[in-house]
């Protein structure tokens, strides 16, 4: 396991140099993905570029060896031998079927130690208590809600960074995709289903955070900010969403999600109890949670 760990590294190295030399001055360099800022995106980064060193392996002799025949076998010229009763080669034999085992090995290797370690649902670990925020897509923004605080904020998502953060994500519209580049992969936003996502920055910053599943008219509006700052900050950002004249109570709520296309950032500095649970009811048989009157609006309002 050392040795391939070393190999997969010393292919990293090569790639990011033939790729910095190959896309100089094309200006994707600052693609969040090849730099991202924090641990899961980097390996999600190095997980891609295993990847793509393992396919490296069957294309660079398979296009050298096609320029190489070419040239020898070229029909005015060329040195090499027509065997018409050559029957097999055990030099041949042994690397067509040797070096697509070892491939299929490293992948099943890459697969299995990923697929755990990139669990979306899987908490991170760390000594700090990780940030819980409850994402909502509509048409076409973002609603976040800060249980823990009571306030809410659309299309914008702040954070400490060197914290976790834990998303429990839904949608009150079509199929959506929540993903934030820099930070980590996607995962879909589904109408009357919970899914959840784990995202930790490694250092301050905005970063641009969109839908990756087309969902009408608005789509290409439909991103926002996720805002990594320090612990001082996100204390006074929270204090001051709390100052908000905004309350989002059920009419709000059904105000907010109807449909609007590129939505300015907007902060609610108390939020009716229960809303992420009445929001999924609205799309299956449960029951309204609660009996209060702003969540049998957002349950019905569906209905």
């Amino acid at each position: 396991m050392v040795m391939f760990e070393k190999v997969r590294t010393g292919l990293s190295v090569l790639f990011l140099c033939l790729l910095a030399a190959s896309l100089a001055g094309c200006g994707l360099l600052d693609s969040p993905v090849l730099d991202p800022k924090g641990p899961i995106a980097t390996a999600e980064r190095d997980l891609l570029f295993a990847a793509f060193c393992l396919m490296l392996i069957v294309l660079i002799p398979v296009f050298a060896m096609t320029l190489f025949f070419s040239w020898r076998y070229r029909e005015n010229g060329g040195k090499g031998q027509h065997r018409p009763k050559w029957a097999s080669s055990s030099l041949i034999e042994t690397f067509v079927w040797l070096v697509p085992i070892a491939i299929i090995i490293s992948l099943s290797y890459l697969t299995w130690t990923y697929t755990y370690k990139l669990d979306p649902y899987r908490a991170l670990e760390s000594d700090k208590p990780a940030i819980n925020v409850q994402v909502i897509a509509q048409d076409w923004k973002w609603l976040f809600v800060y249980p823990d605080f009571n306030i809410a904020s659309v299309n914008e998502l702040a954070f400490p960074s060197n914290r976790p953060l834990s998303l429990e994500i839904t949608s009150d519209t079509v199929m959506n995709s929540f993903m934030v580049p820099a930070l980590g992969g996607q995962i879909y936003a589904m109408a009357g289903m919970t899914t959840r996502l784990q995202l930790l920055a490694d250092e301050n910053g905005s970063f641009t955070g969109r839908n990756t599943q087309y969902s009408g008219d608005g789509f290409s509006d439909q991103h926002f900010q996720a805002v990594a700052m320090t612990e001082q900050d996100f204390d006074a950002w929270v204090a001051a969403r709390k100052q908000s004249s905004e309350i989002l109570d059920g009419a709000r709520y059904v105000k907010l999600a109807a449909k609007s296309i590129a939505h300015p950032v907007e902060y609610f500095s108390n939020v009716v109890p229960n809303l992420f649970k009445g929001i999924i009811a609205k799309y299956t048989s449960r029951a309204c949670p609660g009996d209060s009157e702003n969540i049998r609006m957002i349950c019905q309002e569906g209905q």
